[in-house]
């Protein structure tokens, strides 16, 4: 799935663990006038339990796309109490300050890249949200046109997205070519969100 908007393009891949009809990822993502927001959510185990709590997440933040990162993070813990933990990516795009801020709970990757083909990974912080408060740590860095920004679940193999089988910076490209070459095998639920300021 493919769309444009004015700000941001952006491709996406999803699909649920084999035999399962559930797929415990959940995603987000919205432009306004001033910000772009996307998150992905992995509820722990599968089906549809995971779903339920990755699902919850998600709505906090679409009702709430203006605040911060770490506010929002507050929000989503609060919706877990008595539900199965998540782990959680966000990215923020301020087109105002041509800024972009990102958080990663747990194992939802982020791999940045530059529009002269560097590539940065994030190293997310370790453990998930359920409930109660934790740690959290927010990355900052200035945009600029052709950023290309990957936000994955655990299901998407990250060496895979770096090796020279996906040799692109066009988003739909990026997401047909995991699909074509890992899209099988599945021994999770597998979310891929690839996204590039223009």
């Amino acid at each position: 799935m493919e769309e444009q908007y004015k700000h941001v393009r952006l491709s996406i891949y999803q699909k649920a663990k084999r035999g399962n009809y559930y797929c415990g990822d959940s995603y987000f993502y919205k432009e306004t006038e001033d910000a772009f927001i996307c998150a992905l959510a992995d509820g722990l185990g599968s089906g549809e339990m995971a779903h339920e709590s990755s699902k919850a997440v998600m709505n906090v933040i679409e009702e709430h796309t203006d605040l911060t990162i770490e506010a929002l993070v507050r929000k989503c813990n609060e919706v877990l109490v008595g539900k199965r933990g998540v782990v959680l990516g966000i990215l923020r795009i301020d087109f105002t300050a041509k800024t972009y801020s990102y958080s990663s709970i747990g194992n939802i990757g982020v791999i940045i890249i530059e529009p002269d083909g560097r590539r940065h990974r994030n190293i997310p912080l370790a453990g998930y949200l359920a409930g109660f408060s934790r740690k959290l740590r927010v990355s900052r860095g200035e945009i600029s046109a052709g950023m290309i920004f990957m936000l994955f679940s655990d299901g998407v193999n990250d060496r895979r997205l770096t090796s020279k089988y996906i040799s692109t910076n066009n988003v739909n490209d990026i997401t047909d070519q995991y699909k074509e070459l890992y899209g099988q095998a599945r021994e999770d639920d597998t979310t891929l969100i690839a996204m590039e300021y223009v």
